[in-house]
């Protein structure tokens, strides 16, 4: 069976190709909910129907293993599906957590009381509904202490990144990082906490002060998939990749060759 890899749209192909270097050998199936895209201006319960039921579909196409290679996803869906119960044999993960253990220098399953971190000062940049559900500064809480986080809810970047208008993208990241700049002056960590925000890394990586570490989850997410996998060797298997969703395969065929850099076919969901 494939991994499946899941988005709204196509920034989860950032996610995908880091996971293709670091697991050549694994097959993944990449599922984006185009026609329902974007989520990040969804409300939560919309969100969580959607993905769980993307989540089901890749499930009952053989992928045993589901990555939600969408922040909007993991920060309204992951936590309720997960609480729900999951089929016996089925896994779902976000990709909050590889960013988490970045940021704070310690595993998932270090329980040990939160602690002071090398970051004061994190910037956020992710979708509304990511900002709006605070999630991330939830998790944070559970494993440092000491730590401000200032969140900016980056509307349009992610429609103009799917409608391949990189320069609105670009206008619009240096007005967001603008924005967040007056309410926090120097950050010392920058986090992009949306998987289509890597497309334009640079841009955001410009407009920050000089010094700010920039945390991108495309390269996190994939080394913590592969150490996953090394210890669950079941859950990778064999059997067909690909590309499907709910959109118009062909158009989204297109913006995908672009991403990547490559051909891609997609088939209808």
């Amino acid at each position: 069976m494939a991994v499946g890899v899941f988005d709204s749209g196509l920034g989860g192909l950032t996610v995908l190709a880091e996971a293709e270097r670091a697991l050549p050998d694994t097959p993944f199936l990449y599922y984006a909910d185009s026609a329902n895209a974007p989520y990040g201006v969804r409300d939560a319960e919309d969100i969580f129907h959607l993905t769980d039921g993307a989540v089901r579909d890749l499930w009952g196409r053989g992928c045993d293993l589901v990555v939600l290679a969408c922040n909007t996803a993991s920060a309204a869906a992951l936590r309720r599906m997960q609480e729900a119960g999951v089929p016996e044999g089925k896994r779902v993960l976000g990709v909050f957590v590889p960013l988490i253990e970045a940021l704070t220098e310690r595993d998932w399953g270090d329980n040990s009381p939160p602690r002071e971190v090398g970051a004061r000062h994190v910037a956020l940049f992710a979708t509304p509904a990511t900002v709006a559900s605070r999630a991330f500064q939830r998790e944070l809480a559970f494993r440092a202490v000491g730590v401000d986080v200032e969140a900016q809810a980056c509307g349009g970047v992610v429609d103009a990144i799917e409608e391949g208008d990189m320069i609105l993208a670009e206008a619009l990241v240096r007005s967001h990082v603008d924005a967040l700049l007056r309410k926090m002056p120097g950050p010392d960590a920058a986090v992009l906490g949306c998987t289509h925000y890597p497309l334009v890394e640079d841009v955001f990586r410009d407009a920050l002060p000089e010094g700010c570490r920039v945390l991108s989850q495309p390269a996190l997410v994939a080394e913590s998939l592969a150490n996953y996998l090394g210890r669950h060797p079941g859950m990778g298997g064999t059997g067909e990749g690909g590309f499907v969703t709910t959109g118009d395969p062909r158009r989204v065929a297109d913006h995908a060759t672009r991403f990547l850099k490559r051909e891609v076919r997609f088939e209808g969901a």
